[in-house]
Formats: C-alpha cells, structure tokens, sequence
C-alpha cells in the first residue's frame, strides 16, 4: 500500500486526467492545468517554489507557474505529478514527501473533487485520518497569526490546539474537514 501523499496523488492524477486542463478547482479561478502547473513547479522548480511560500518571491512563482502551464501539456504535466518529486528534490529526500505532501495531495485532491458538479463527500479510513491528525499540526504555521485559541476537536473527543490567544474557539469534524477547514476550504 503506498504512503497516503502517493495514494492522494495518484487519485488526484487519475482524476486530473478523466476531467481535462479546463476543470474547475477549489482554488480561486485556477482550473486544473493551473493546479497541475503549480504542483510541478513545487516539486521540481526550487527557485520558484520559493515563491509559494515566501511574498517577495510570489511574482517569480507566478511567471513560472504559467510559463509551465503553458508550455508544457496537459498529460505532461499531469504525468510528472505522478511520477513524484524527482530525487534531486527536497522533496525528494526519503521520507520528505510522506511528511510534507499528505496534507497537500489530500487537500488538493478535494479541491478538485469538491469543485464538480454533485460531489459526495468519501469516508476516510480510520488509518488515513489518523495519518492526517498527525500531520494536521501544520495547522499552527497557518493559523499562527490569528488571535484566538483554536482547538480541532475530532468526533472522538481528541483535539489539538492549534493556536493561542485569550478567546477560546472549538472547532469539531471528521479529521479531513478539519484539515479543509484550517487550509481555507470548509465552508
């Protein structure tokens, strides 16, 4: 059985192909040759990747990203993806991409989904949501500047704070709707 950032992103490969470069994501305006475009580059373009985390780089990122999304075919781009991070990647190194793509393939792997037309909402296995709690701590770099206390309660009473402040906000779900919650997607 692969790791789930290679389960995620091979179901997201496979339904990024079904759909075509023109699908609609959960990502802004991007459709899925700009979701692919951008996934490529952070795997395989360190100067650019840069720029997906830290503003002053956005602009470079942003060049890059289209210049990839535009020249590069769809099935190509879509292949890379599957192919994972080459091993000249940071991502690369062993273990790199478990740690850092789990969240990331599963949540984009939504927004795709979420974004056609009569979704459903798929059932995590107890095994896949346990992967994603443990990874779920990124949730403090996103949510670092907000100033409240945030705690992620699961159905079974766990829960992870996530924040700090003087106010006190729970926040209850299934594992990956809190994980969609905290990137931006729940509504």
């Amino acid at each position: 059985m692969p790791h789930l950032a290679r389960a995620e992103r091979l179901a997201l490969c496979d339904l990024m192909a079904r759909l075509g470069p023109d699908a609609a994501t959960l990502c802004g305006d991007w459709t899925t040759a700009d979701l692919a475009a951008d996934l490529v580059i952070r795997e395989r373009r360190p100067d650019a990747a840069a720029g997906i985390l830290f503003g002053p780089l956005a602009g470079h990122a942003e060049r890059v990203r289209r210049s990839v999304r535009d020249q590069t075919p769809f099935p190509e781009l879509v292949d890379r993806i599957r192919q994972g991070p080459p091993k000249a990647s940071p991502l690369g190194l062993p273990g790199m991409d478990a740690a850092a793509n789990s969240v990331e393939y599963f949540v984009h792997h939504e927004d795709v989904r979420r974004a056609q037309p009569d979704w459903e909402p798929r059932e995590l296995s107890p095994a896949t949501a346990e992967i994603l709690w443990k990874r779920g701590k990124m949730a403090r770099l996103i949510l670092r500047k907000v100033p409240v206390e945030v705690t992620l309660v699961r159905p079974d009473g766990r829960t992870m704070r996530v924040s700090k402040g003087r106010r006190q906000v729970r926040v209850h779900g299934q594992v990956g709707e809190l994980l969609l919650w905290v990137t931006g997607r729940a509504e």
